[in-house]
């Protein structure tokens, strides 16, 4: 991800995320090259940009799609199968590995089940697009919602980079896992070793808490503007994603040409796993690594962006996670909230009488 990040660009082709997100065109799973190139560039700029951030504090999701689609008519229906579309991109599948023994998938069913919620989900985000093509959307701000930027550009660009509707689904696929994934499952994720190991440290917990109120003041509500001046908090949420990295191995790379790694031999084609959780927890690295010591990041310039290879719980490079801030956003803001609101307390008070 360092010295030879360009070598190590490629994704591995994968049987079920190339079928749930039409043929891999998303950010994360896409093949290196030009489209993946120009589909991370529309969503840096047109998403992911600070200015965006900042524009979408209270409705993220909602900006990016025009409204609340969980809230109209088959919301439960949705949410079922937004969980089963993340557990199935989750799935390894035994092919990839051992492609004669690819026909085990249908036989326990996981090819039907694939098939099964690609076509639900495309039926779904089809209604999407349909909607935009009728009537221009615009959010709460006058601004377009990401939907009609993607067509928007679509419009644009039939003949020098044309962009399908296929394509369109993919990226707004991409929204949810390559983005607000960040901000879903692996928010929920990162938030609950958090609390999981500021409830086992009382007073790290006391430390938290007198920064947070001290900068909340008389404030009820801690609100986005707050979280830069708790140096304290952010350190926390550095140690837990150090600890506890929220995808182990990250989303598999490949080499794209023969090379050379610490005297190993690696031929072009060759599927890489990058151990972050072990990165993080390396001796060489950190002084008591496995100790939750979020003073270690007071007096430190180590991030998590992808600049400091000692702490990659995003990955790092081109194929680094886009959305880092997004994701970020949400669980510093759920974190002070918490603190705040004297909620750990109650956890941990709660804890001792179990224990007791």
């Amino acid at each position: 991800m360092k010295n030879q990040d360009l070598i190590f660009s490629n994704r591995p082709k994968l049987s079920i995320p190339d079928r749930l997100i039409y043929g891999s065109r998303d950010v994360a799973f896409a093949p290196y090259g030009e489209h993946w190139r120009q589909v991370r560039s529309i969503c840096v700029l047109q998403l992911l940009s600070n200015k965006r951030v900042q524009s979408k504090k209270r409705r993220r999701l909602w900006a990016a799609f025009g409204k609340k689609y969980s809230d109209h008519g088959k919301g439960k229906e949705f949410k079922m199968i937004l969980k089963e579309f993340v557990l199935l991109l989750g799935t390894n599948s035994l092919g990839d590995y051992i492609p004669w023994l690819g026909w085990i998938n249908w036989v326990n069913g996981l090819d039907a089940r694939v098939e099964k919620n690609a076509k639900m989900f495309d039926e779904f985000l089809e209604t999407v697009l349909q909607e935009h093509k009728d009537a221009e959307k615009r959010d709460e701000d006058g601004e377009l919602d990401f939907v009609n930027i993607m067509l928007q550009f679509q419009r644009q660009n039939k003949g020098s980079s044309p962009v399908d509707d296929d394509t369109i689904k993919a990226v707004l696929l991409s929204l949810w896992l390559d983005m607000f994934g960040a901000g879903t499952y692996t928010a929920v994720t990162i938030l609950e070793w958090a609390i999981a190991e500021l409830i086992k440290n009382p007073r790290t917990i006391k430390i938290l808490q007198n920064e947070v109120r001290k900068v909340a003041g008389r404030k009820k509500e801690i609100n986005e503007d707050d979280l830069e001046k708790m140096p304290y908090l952010k350190a926390v949420m550095k140690e837990s994603l150090r600890l506890h990295t929220p995808t182990p191995l990250l989303i598999p790379h490949e080499s794209i040409q023969d090379t050379k790694v610490m005297g190993y031999d690696i031929t072009a084609g060759t599927r890489v796993l990058i151990n972050a959780w072990a990165i993080g927890r390396d001796p060489s690295l950190w002084e008591n690594p496995e100790e939750f010591r979020p003073e270690r990041f007071l007096d430190s310039s180590i991030d998590y962006r992808g600049l400091h290879f000692e702490l990659v719980p995003f990955g790092a490079g081109r194929r680094g996670c886009p959305g880092i801030s997004f994701g970020l956003a949400v669980d510093e803001l759920a974190l002070a909230k918490l603190v705040h609101n004297s909620t750990l307390h109650y956890l941990m008070e709660k804890k001792r009488r179990i224990w007791t």
